[in-house]
C-alpha cells in the first residue's frame, strides 16, 4: 500500500514505525533534520513543505497514494491537506487529525469530505473513563460494539495469594467469560499456557465481557471500586473533553485551572462540574478544597513536569488514584516508575487509530500496548484456512493467543474444544512485528 503521512510529530513518527516495514511510505513536513532521521532510520521517502500546499503534495506523487494520513498538529493544515488530496488523489482513503470540537462534529456530520477524523483530546478522555471504571486497569480498550473488552491490569506486589492469584491458570477460578492472553512480568512476555500462574508484581492482559471484567478488576484490586468524584487539573482542551465524557457517565467533576479568563469559560461550558481558578500546585489549596478526598485525579496540564509535581503532590494529600496525561512518550515510564498510577500519551491513542487503516481490510481494530511492543487486531478469518474446523487445543503454539471470537453477532471466549469456523472475527494478541504475518495466516 502507498500511505502518504503529512507531518512527522509524535503521531506521525509513531505512524510511520508502525507501518514502514510493510508499506511504502511518504513523509511530508517542513522539518529538514527530522524527515533526514526518518529516512535513515526507517528507509522512507521524504518531502520538504508545507503538507496543505498543492504543490508540495504533487511533488511527493500523492496521486498515486492508497492511504492519506494529515497528522500535523493544526487542524486546519491537516483538513485542507486531506480536501486537496480528495482531488488529487480520488481513490486515496483521507484521514485527518483535529482537536477543535466543531471540526470533528463538522466531518462527522459529511459536511466536509474526509473518511476519517481523529481527536486526541477525545480519544484521551475515553481511555481515562474506561480506566476510571475499573479499578487497577492500565490501559483499557472494547471489541466487537463493547462485548469484548481488553484491559491490561498491573497485580500490585502486595497481592496475597488466592484462587486466581498464585495458581497455575488449568487450575484457577478466573471468570469464565474471559481469557488470559499475555503475562508481561519484569518486562518479558510469558505465553499464558495452563502450567503458567500470574504473580504479584506481573501485568496482566486479559479479554473478556463487561461481567468478567469487573470480576477480575475486584480479583485484582481487592474489590476497591471507584464511584466518580474525579478532580481534573488543567482546563485546556484535553481537560474539557475529558470532563465532559466524565459528566455524560455520572461523575461528580471539580476542574483546576489557574487561568481566570479560561476558567469563567469552562464554568459557563460546563455548568455540571465545579470549577477552581488555582494553579493545583498550592498545599493550602489542596487542603482547603479536600482534593485528597477525591476518588481519581486526572492532570491534563499543558507541561509534563507540572503535571508530574502536582500528582505527586496530591498523592502526598491522600488521592489513591492519579492518571496523568503526559506529552513526551519517555515521560510515560518516568511517571508509573515514580508512583503515578496510569500515565497516557493520547498522541500515541491517536496513532492506534490511525494505523488499523493500513492494515488488511479484514481487520477492523487495532490495539497497541507496551508502546507498541504488542497488538490486539479484530480480523474476519478466511474459509479457506487450514485453522478451521482444527479444536483450540490443537492449534500450532506460535505465541500469538485468539482470546476471544465474534461469530454472528455473538461473542465469546474459547476453551480447548471451541473450533473456529469460515467468517469468525476472532480478536488475537500478537507481538506487533508478527502482526502483518498473523493476518496472512487468518
Amino acid at each position: 500500500m502507498k500511505i502518504f503521512v503529512v507531518g512527522a510529530g509524535q503521531v506521525g513518527t509513531t505512524i510511520i514505525e508502525a507501518l514502514h516495514g510493510e508499506h511504502e511510505l511518504t513523509v511530508v513536513d517542513i522539518d529538514h533534520e527530522r524527515l533526514g532521521e526518518l529516512a535513515q532510520s526507517h528507509g522512507v521517502t521524504t518531502v520538504e513543505g508545507n503538507g496543505s500546499s498543492r504543490h508540495v503534495l504533487e511533488r511527493g506523487g500523492v496521486d498515486e497514494a492508497d492511504l492519506f494520513i494529515s497528522c500535523t498538529s493544526r487542524d486546519e493544515t491537516n483538513l485542507i491537506a486531506c480536501l486537496l488530496t480528495r482531488t488529487l488523489a480520488p481513490k486515496a482513503m483521507t484521514i485527518a487529525r483535529v482537536s477543535n470540537e466543531e471540526y470533528l462534529e463538522i466531518c462527522r456530520d459529511r459536511l466536509l469530505d474526509v473518511d476519517f477524523v481523529v481527536s486526541s483530546e477525545l480519544e484521551a478522555a475515553l481511555a481515562v473513563s474506561r480506566i476510571i471504571g475499573i479499578p487497577a486497569a492500565r490501559q483499557t480498550n472494547v471489541f466487537a460494539d463493547g462485548q469484548v473488552h481488553m484491559v491490561e491490569f498491573e497485580v500490585p506486589p502486595s497481592a496475597k495469594p488466592g484462587a486466581v492469584i498464585g495458581r497455575r491458570l488449568r487450575e484457577s477460578a478466573a471468570p469464565y467469560d474471559s481469557r488470559v492472553v499475555s503475562i508481561i512480568r519484569s518486562g518479558h512476555r510469558i505465553i499464558p499456557r495452563g502450567a503458567e500462574r500470574i504473580e504479584p508484581g506481573d501485568r496482566v492482559v486479559v479479554l473478556g465481557s463487561a461481567k468478567a471484567i469487573r470480576l477480575w478488576s475486584s480479583i485484582v484490586a481487592s474489590g476497591e471500586q471507584r464511584t466518580g468524584d474525579v478532580v481534573i487539573f488543567g482546563g485546556g482542551r484535553t481537560g474539557v473533553a475529558i470532563a465532559r465524557v466524565l459528566l455524560t457517565q455520572g461523575s461528580r467533576v471539580r476542574i483546576v485551572e489557574s487561568d481566570s479568563r479560561r476558567a469563567h469559560e469552562i464554568a459557563e461550558l460546563l455548568p455540571q462540574a465545579r470549577v477552581l481558578e488555582a494553579t493545583g500546585m498550592d498545599p493550602d489549596f489542596l487542603d482547603r478544597e479536600r482534593i485528597g478526598n477525591a476518588e481519581v485525579a486526572v492532570f491534563a496540564m499543558r507541561e509534563d513536569a507540572k503535571n508530574h509535581y502536582a500528582a505527586t503532590l496530591a498523592k502526598l494529600h491522600g488521592v489513591p488514584f492519579t492518571i496523568a496525561i503526559v506529552h513526551d512518550v519517555v515521560s510515560v515510564e518516568v511517571f508509573e516508575r515514580s508512583g503515578i498510577d496510569v500515565a497516557l500519551n493520547p498522541r500515541l491513542i491517536t496513532s492506534e487509530e490511525i494505523v488499523r487503516f493500513a492494515h488488511d481490510p479484514r481487520t477492523r481494530q487495532v490495539s497497541m500496548l507496551e508502546r507498541n511492543r504488542f497488538e490486539i487486531l479484530d480480523v474476519t478469518v478466511r474459509a479457506d484456512k487450514e485453522l478451521i474446523g482444527k479444536p483450540f487445543s490443537e492449534l500450532p503454539t506460535t505465541g500469538t493467543v485468539i482470546g476471544a471470537i465474534v461469530r454472528g453477532e455473538r461473542a465469546f471466549f474459547p476453551h480447548g474444544h471451541d473450533r473456529l469456523q469460515p467468517d469468525d472475527r476472532v480478536i488475537v494478541f500478537t507481538e506487533a512485528e508478527r502482526s502483518v504475518e498473523v493476518e496472512r495466516e487468518l
